[in-house]
Formats: C-alpha cells, structure tokens, sequence
C-alpha cells in the first residue's frame, strides 16, 4: 500500500521483497556469492554455477531469450520475454514466495511478479564482495616470480596487487550466428506485437533505446533527455550544426587528422540516426569516444556521474565553436554555443553590509542549479558559489516548516536557495564603504532565465571530515509545472525595497521574463542502487505521455510512477516551448 503526501504517491520497496526478507532474510543472497562469475576481470558480474555453463530456461529450454532470470528460492531458471510470454512470471504466480529471481546475466535482482528491477543493500554487497574476491584472486594468480620480486624490490604494499587493469575496447562484429539470433528476437517499437509496451497510438517521433555500451547508463539518461530537449532538437534536425561541413572546414582549417573531435558533430549524427524513424535500438559508440578524447580523465569503464557528464558535454561543445570563433575572429557574446543558447542562465549574488547596507553585487552564468537536501547541522548551513564548468552550485536545505518525514520539494529548495541568509563571523565581507569588514547578508536570485532549467539534486555526499561518502535517498516532490517569476531578481528586489524607489541598475528589465517564467517538466533523470554500484533511468514527457527509457529498453508508464521516482536531474523547459514541441506533426 502506497502512501500519500500532498495527494501524491511516495516510492514504496517491493512488496514482495519486503515479504522474502521478513522470511529468509540476507541469507539466500550471501549464498549467490559462490555463483557470480566476473569474465573478464573486471567486467560485467553473472551468475553461473558453473563457469562453462550456459543456463536455458527450465520450460521451454531457450538460452537466447531477451532475460533469464533464476529464481532465489529454488534456483531454477526461467525466461522472461515480453510481450511474447513470461515464464519467469509464470512461475512466480504458481508458487507463492518465489517472486524474487536474478538476472543471470546481470547478476540484478528482478521481482517476477511486479516485472521490474528491484534493489536489495544485501544482494548489492554480496556482488560487489563477489566481484572483489575475483579481482584479488586473479590479481594474486597472474603475478609470479620476476613480478613478485620487482614488487618486493620497489616496496609496493600487497593491495597494489589488488587495482584492475583497464580492459582495451574491442568494438563487437556479429557473426552469421549472432545476426540470425539479432534478427529473430529484435522488436522495433512501432511493432503491432509490442502493443503492451507502447501506445496503439502513432508513437513520439525519435522515441529509441540507446544500447549500454558497458556502464554507461549514465550517458544514455542524459543522452535521451538531450534528444527531446525542444530547442536542442529543432536546432540539430533544421541542419545548424552539419558535421559533413564542420569537418571539411576544421580539416582545412587544422591541417591535421589529430585534431579535437567535435561533439556537435557526433550529436549531429545522433539526432539524424535517432529521428530517422528506426526503432531499434541505437549504439552511441562514437559519441563515447569522442567524449573520452575530450574528457580524458573519466575515459573508463567505470560508472561516472550523469550530472558531471552533463557538465562535461556541454563544456566540450562550448569549447570547440568557442575555438573556431576565436580562429575566424567572431566576437563571443555568451551565447556563442547551442548549448548555451538552451541551458545558460545569470545568477545574481548580493552581499549586503549589516553596518550600513552598501550591497555588492555579482553576476554568474550557470547552465544548472544543484540543489542539496542536506538538513542543517547547526546555523544556516545555506552556502552557494559559482561552480566550475559555469555550473551552479547551490547547498539549499528542504526541511522547512511544510517539510515532513524528510520530505522535500522542489519549490522549497528554490525558496530556501533565494532566502537571505547571514554570513557567519568567519566570512564577514569587506565593505567597501566602512572600509573594514564587516558583517553581512547574502542573497541569492535569478536575473536571466534559460530557455531550458536543469535542476540537479546533490544525492551524493562527501565528508572530508569521516572521510567516506554515502548517497542521500530522501524523497523529493517535483511539479510537472513550475513557475519560475518567485526566484527572478526583479521580483526578490521587489520583495526586499517594497515600493520604495530603488535603482535596480537596470536588472529589473531584464530578469522580469514574466512572459516567459512558466516551465513545464519533459525529462527526469533518476538513480537508484547504491553511491558506486547504481544504475540511471530516464523518464521523457512526450504528447503529455511518460515513457522510461532504460538503456535499450522503453516503456510506457503512468505519470504516478514518475511523481513517485527518485530524481536526480529534473529538466524544465518553458511553457510555451513544451505546448509547441507537443503538437502533433501533420501527416504527410
């Protein structure tokens, strides 16, 4: 039974999990440790009894089903392939207690009866203990002799042994097998057999799966909701950005086939393979390559962070016409880039002397607000500061008197995140009119709105003090529909002089934007699992439908399931952008 706060859902676990552990407890998961297979080191765990083996479906015998799943309780072995049938459900249905089945090439948990993933903190340790053991194992079995030795010459401590080698990509050919299997279980989603998935109805245009190219469901959450961000979308698909061109030129240009990559250009080609009206699933693996060359330093195949992968696409894009503008001399405005054209907004920072009220103000570009829903430890706890990469980065906490049982809203962080609030005694300001320092009120708001407002939710805490660092799971409620004009400058300003004459240096003209303050949510990024073994989804809002996007797959949900989703990243575009890009496009 779900509960109700403010007449919405809140998450809730799986029943049926909650009804497995109340019975058995963690002890059946700890048991799973002796069949999770790591092949290779380091890549992606499975479950195997044995490592040759090649587990079939115990009813119809199958082992190239989409899913198999083997059963907790039993240990038995079903497939699970929608909209076709399901025999793992099957089999969930006819014994009671054994709902709760493990991916056996994924080693995730998965509930028979509900259909979907579940999550377990037991089940997660045990996997990620599981994939531990391997990689020390195989560390100590390959390193022999002249190895040993130079470790020992050299001093290396024995948990050196332990850090895994990265693996070189390999880039996957189907064999004649391998297409025959692709070709018989592939189902486009305009597919009449996958009517249960998706609307009778004429489909969104440009709704695909993108494929996991190996932990990086974090690039495909933001991926997805960057498809069918409206202004972002129309730009690609109306040829602004031709790649065909942009390399002849910067080949020309550059004299060189070194040169940087262009990420415009690979989501150029993106947006062309996305809308070309295929179904199946997409493959962004030279999106991924040319990120890497421009973030170096996150180039792996570890789990990465969907928020600083947003920060990190954004800012090579902004670099390279950045690069070109400079090398045909064009003047730089601000909005130089599509991607800050979409996503770039000001901020306004006052910092107001309590002695004599000089204020100092100061202006930020941001393409994000991080928000955090940290509750105070004592003071105000509030702090914001420009973030790198021309980010926001704003600590707003949501436990407020209309807060309850740890829940937060989104208009709440915005309120708090716009509130005055008084510097502590080790932050006085140096007013420039006492010529001392002194202590002072700090405010914040928005003078320019974007035409696209990314909210990014600081889930992932970091103490230098305990050294150690945890994920936040507190609920936050979001509105489909939000409206901005409370946070604007103009009307903090307002708020703060009341109708006395001021004079607002011209920042009232500016930040009204009361035509334009309406936003309406089209994308929700969320995260579920723990800090470093979790996995992203993403819900999209198109013809006021929801669908989940999870890597490859795409479902049709209710929007109850998004209000009561864990979110992560919340993207707002202006109203009157959304009701456009909503309309249905006219037959041809």
């Amino acid at each position: 039974m779900s509960s109700k706060i403010n007449g919405q859902a809140s998450p809730q676990p799986c029943p049926h999990l909650l009804d497995f552990r109340s019975r058995n407890g963690a002890k059946p998961f700890r048991a799973l440790q002796d069949c999770i297979r790591v092949k290779p080191p380091g890549g992606r765990a499975a479950i195997r009894r044995e490592p040759s083996e090649v587990p079939r479906c115990g009813t119809c015998q199958e082992s190239s089903r989409p899913r198999l799943y083997a059963c907790v309780s039993c240990a038995a072995v079903f497939c699970h392939a929608p909209p076709h049938h399901s025999h793992a459900s099957a089999h969930a249905l006819s014994i009671p207690g054994h709902e709760i089945a493990v991916d056996v090439d994924r080693a995730e948990l998965f509930c028979c009866a509900c259909r979907d993933q579940v999550y377990d903190r037991d089940f997660d340790a045990a996997v990620v203990l599981a994939q531990t053991i391997t990689a020390t194992a195989t560390a100590t079995t390959s390193t022999s002799g002249s190895t040993a030795l130079q470790c020992n010459v050299a001093g290396s401590q024995p948990e050196n042994l332990r850090k895994r080698r990265r693996v070189d990509y390999r880039p996957w050919t189907p064999d004649s097998r391998e297409h025959v299997i692709i070709g018989k279980h592939s189902i486009p989603l305009n597919d009449a057999t996958n009517a249960s998935l998706v609307s009778q109805s004429e489909l969104p245009w440009g709704l695909r799966g993108l494929n996991n190219l190996g932990n990086t469901c974090f690039m495909n959450s933001v991926l997805q909701a960057l498809l069918h961000t409206p202004p972002l979308r129309n730009y690609f698909l109306s040829d602004r950005h031709n790649r065909y061109y942009c390399q002849q030129k910067n080949g020309a240009v550059n004299g060189t086939k070194n040169s940087r990559l262009c990420l415009a250009c690979d989501m150029d080609a993106m947006f062309s393979a996305v809308f070309s009206g295929d179904r199946t699933p997409y493959s962004p693996a030279k999106f991924l390559y040319s990120w890497w060359q421009h973030a170096a330093n996150l180039a792996s195949y570890e789990q990465q962070d969907a928020h600083e992968f947003f920060i990190s696409m954004l800012d090579g894009i902004h670099e390279k016409v950045e690069k070109d503008k400079r090398k045909s001399q064009c003047p730089g405005n601000g909005d130089c880039c599509i991607a800050h054209r979409v996503f770039s907004g000001i901020l306004r920072s006052d910092v107001m002397c309590m002695a004599c009220g000089f204020t100092s103000t100061t202006y930020d570009p941001c393409v994000d607000i991080s928000l955090d829903l940290e509750p105070n430890q004592g003071g105000s706890g509030k702090s914001s500061s420009a973030k790198s990469h021309n980010a926001c980065n704003v600590e707003a906490d949501c436990m407020g008197s209309n807060q309850t049982c740890g829940i937060s809203t989104l208009k709440g962080c915005l309120e708090r995140f716009t509130t005055a609030e008084k510097l502590g005694s080790d932050q006085k300001f140096f007013c420039q009119k006492c010529q001392v320092r002194q202590e002072s009120l700090k405010q914040m708001s928005i003078r320019k709105l974007p035409l696209v407002s990314c909210f990014h939710i600081k889930r992932f805490e970091h103490s230098s003090i305990r050294k150690m660092s945890r994920k936040v799971d507190r609920y936050l409620q979001f509105p489909f529909s939000l409206d901005m004009a409370p946070y604007l400058s103009s009307s903090i300003l307002r708020s703060r002089f009341g109708n006395r004459i001021f004079p607002f240096d011209g920042d009232e003209q500016d930040a009204s934007n009361e035509l334009s303050s309406e936003f309406e949510l089209f994308a929700v990024v969320t995260h579920s699992g723990r800090l470093d073994a979790g996995h992203y989804v993403t819900y999209l809002r198109l013809s006021n439908q929801w669908y989940k996007c999870d890597d490859d797959r795409v479902f049709r949900v209710n929007e109850n399931i998004v209000r009561a989703a864990q979110g992560y990243m919340m993207f707002y575009v202006q109203k009157m952008l959304y009701y456009k890009a909503s309309e249905k496009q006219a037959a041809s």
